[in-house]
């Protein structure tokens, strides 16, 4: 029962979801009725379903057969009425067919007129299209087209404005046309056309400047030259002032017509005309030597481009790049002037192109770069100056070179350039130029006293005399008042020697002009160097003439005599020193002429050689003496040599007339000295082993000559017997033996008023050795005679009493 029941439930649920799925697949639209199929497939009912499904279709088709037979007479009616009407549509379509081909027969003309009106408004349309268009696109061809003449003009900056406009206005108007883009294609490389042309005139303008930098520097120093005269002559003291003027004058070299802050224009090129127009006569055929124009059209054009910043660094770099060029010098540079002067220009002229740049242009270059190139270029200019100015051995191109460079100097200076490591540099070379000087001036001093001939110069004429007087400052009222002829007490080098001093400090004062330096400073070089000249200079010329192999009496007592009036025209020298710098000797730390000490220094080294001089002759003359120390004859005469000798020794002294008493005196007893003390060697040397008392008696007779000569006052001014007292060791020796008092001598010996003072025991023992073997070997058969065996005896008891003193006075 439960079964039955629940199959009963069971088939009533299904039955009801297929009533359901059916109302839902009526009502629903065919493209939704998959789900509801999906849900009768995923049942278990699906035949059940099929069958209700098939009787719900017979229903309907039996509800539809109905409803057709409910109809069917009105359908009926309404085909037999319309099968009348179709006659009558036909009669219709018939006259509307004839109608319509007689109207299409009447209409075809007009057809054909409106087909052509309908061309014509087509075309007149087109036409108006066009010229729309081309009235649009023309301004872009022309400004094209103007672009292409500008580009073939090298109108370069004027082409970029116009590719600018065309880029922005114009393009964008017409851009959907082909011909558009093709020139939107070209724009970047017509820019970086401009730029490659512009930057290929730029390189032309750095090869152009680089080329022209020795004109523009020569003309710059030449303007600096002309000014610097023009302010000598009106004598402008304020250097300030001047150099202000110098500048606004320096800047007419630039000829330009430049407004850098309007790049407008195409004129805006400037050019370097190298000259002022009132000086167009003075420095010709130098105009137009630069363009600047390609530098600032460049500029210009690379600031529009914005690429400026490469622009300036692009021609700092190649600007450094000459720089260093310029500044490299030539090997050969310190062999001539020119090559100086070349560099120079090249420096100037590099510089002056770059402060044209700096305020012709806004921030091409500015005043910091400018100072780093020139502390460069100074440094290297420098360095380069002292490496090839310490090559030059000339005076006068030291001299030429410190003009230049101090014109250099000024032209930079204009420009606004500090300079004042060149001055300092120059301080350097003026003590180079002092050491050129001192050996040139050595050459000088050496010809000089190489030519003169120590002689005092003669005078004939009152011409003569004022000519000396004029060269050298002498005084001399004796000598005014003789008549001519008439003789200077010195010889010719004095008078030149004192001009080339005077020469020297002329030429040490020509270096000091221009060097912006006191008057104290000024005066304080020209002292420094002329003590040079008179200590190292002048007195080792003078110690090298004195000290000649060949150098002779005369000449030495004339040096003396020169030195000595050469001495006293220092003061003058000083004067001399004052008036051209107009700085007082008492004016403090004043330098002070050392000629006083060089002078005597001179004078006492030309005494010192007359005394070794006049001693080498004596011992010349010494040399030729001939004594025969065995002889037992008596002679009654000097001998020839020692008279001879006596005879120099005379007119020698007779030179000294116009020496300074002392040094004559002095050189007189050195003579004397110097012969006594010969004679006493030549009597006492060892190769002398026996004399006899007649050569005793020959050698006291020249001594006698000696002592004679020294009585007859040779020099003036010793006191009674001075001169004698060089022999008085010879002759209290000579007389000891003559006269044998050997009882006195021994007796004696040793008292401050012995008469045999000055003979030295050793002295006296060393001849009688000398005597006693001379008596021995003449006497060796005569010695059984009494005389001759007490002589001997006695000889020997002398020298024995000899030996005792000699021992005693030793212990």
């Amino acid at each position: 029962m439960e079964r039955g029941k629940m199959a009963e439930a069971e088939s009533l649920e299904t039955a009801a979801e297929h009533e359901r799925i059916l109302r839902e697949i009526e009502s629903t639209d065919t493209a939704c009725i998959g789900p509801t199929l999906r849900s009768v497939y995923d049942g278990e009912e699906h035949g059940r379903f099929m069958e209700k499904l098939e009787t719900r279709i017979r229903n309907h088709d039996r509800e539809i057969e109905k409803m057709c037979n409910f109809h069917y007479q009105g359908f009926v009616d309404s085909i037999t009425e319309l099968l009348k009407v179709r006659g009558e549509a036909q009669k219709l379509k018939n006259q509307v067919t004839d109608t319509n081909r007689k109207l299409q027969h009447e209409g075809k003309e007009l057809v054909i007129a409106m087909e052509e009106l309908k061309q014509c408004r087509l075309q007149q349309r087109n036409i108006s299209a066009t010229v729309d268009k081309l009235m649009l696109c023309l301004p872009v061809l022309e400004m094209y087209s103007k672009l292409r003449d500008q580009m073939k003009t090298k109108r370069h900056y004027p082409a970029l404005k116009t590719l600018e406009h065309l880029e922005h206005t114009y393009l964008p108007q017409v851009s959907h046309y082909r011909f558009c883009k093709v020139m939107v294609d070209n724009i970047p490389k017509l820019r970086e056309e401009i730029k490659d042309v512009s930057m290929s005139d730029l390189k032309d303008f750095l090869e152009s400047i680089r080329k022209h930098s020795d004109k523009i520097g020569e003309t710059a120093m030449k303007q600096a030259q002309q000014q610097r005269n023009l302010d000598n002559i009106v004598l402008q003291p304020p250097r300030i002032g001047s150099k202000r003027k110098a500048k606004k004058d320096a800047y007419t070299i630039f000829d330009t017509e430049i407004e850098s802050t309007s790049p407008k224009s195409e004129q805006d090129s400037g050019i370097l005309d190298v000259e002022d127009e009132e000086d167009e006569e003075e420095v010709p055929g130098t105009q137009d030597l630069v363009d600047f124009s390609p530098v600032y059209r460049c500029l210009h054009i690379y600031s529009v481009l914005g690429a400026r910043e490469t622009f300036e660094n692009y021609y700092r770099k190649q600007r450094r790049k000459q720089a260093r060029l310029v500044l490299q010098p030539p090997s050969n540079m310190h062999e001539t002037l020119d090559g100086y002067r070349k560099y120079f220009n090249q420096i100037v002229g590099f510089f002056v192109v770059e402060d044209h740049i700096l305020h012709t242009t806004q921030g091409l270059v500015n005043r910091a770069y400018i100072d780093e190139l020139w502390e460069m270029a100074l440094s290297k200019t420098i360095a380069a100056l002292r490496t090839h100015s310490s090559y030059c051995s000339d005076p006068n191109l030291v001299l030429d070179l410190k003009n230049l460079i101090v014109l250099f100097a000024d032209t930079l200076q204009v420009y606004g350039f500090p300079v004042n490591q060149l001055f300092d540099m120059l301080l350097e070379i003026r003590d180079q130029y002092s050491e050129t000087l001192l050996k040139k001036w050595a050459g000088i001093f050496r010809n000089i006293l190489d030519s003169d001939n120590y002689s005092p110069i003669p005078v004939t004429n009152e011409e003569m005399y004022k000519k000396v007087v004029g060269q050298f400052p002498f005084q001399d009222i004796e000598l005014e008042k003789q008549p001519f002829p008439k003789k200077f007490p010195f010889s010719e080098f004095v008078p030149k020697v004192y001009s080339q001093i005077k020469e020297f400090i002329y030429a040490c004062l020509k270096f000091s002009e221009d060097l912006h330096l006191s008057t104290t400073e000024v005066d304080d070089m020209i002292r420094k160097s002329t003590n040079l000249l008179l200590t190292r200079t002048l007195s080792n010329s003078l110690q090298n003439v004195i000290k000649r192999k060949n150098i002779g009496l005369t000449e030495l007592v004339q040096i003396i005599i020169n030195t000595t009036h050469l001495e006293k025209s220092c003061k003058y020298l000083e004067e001399f020193i004052t008036n051209i710098t107009n700085v007082l000797p008492e004016t403090v730390h004043t330098s002070k002429l050392y000629g006083t000490t060089t002078f005597k220094d001179a004078r006492h080294a030309a005494e010192e050689e007359i005394y070794t001089n006049l001693n080498q002759k004596i011992d010349q003359f010494l040399q030729l003496a001939d004594y025969d120390w065995m002889t037992g004859d008596l002679g009654n005469k000097a001998s020839d040599y020692l008279v001879d000798l006596i005879a120099f020794l005379r007119s020698t002294f007779a030179v000294f007339t116009h020496l300074p008493g002392k040094v004559a005196q002095t050189a007189c007893m050195s003579a004397c000295k110097h012969l006594a003390t010969s004679l006493m060697q030549l009597l006492l040397e060892a190769e002398v082993r026996q004399l006899t008392l007649g050569a005793l008696q020959q050698f006291n007779l020249d001594v006698r000559e000696c002592e004679q000569f020294a009585r007859s006052g040779p020099v003036p001014g010793f006191q009674e017997d001075t001169l004698q007292l060089a022999f008085i060791d010879l002759r209290q020796l000579l007389d000891l033996f003559i006269q044998w008092d050997w009882s006195t001598y021994l007796a004696d010996y040793g008292q401050p008023n012995c008469k045999y003072l000055r003979v030295n025991p050793v002295t006296a023992l060393t001849l009688l050795e000398k005597m006693k073997d001379a008596s021995r070997k003449n006497n060796m058969f005569a010695q059984f005679r009494k005389n001759e065996r007490d002589k001997q005896k006695l000889i020997d008891t002398v020298a024995k009493q000899l030996r005792g003193l000699i021992s005693s006075h030793h212990s």
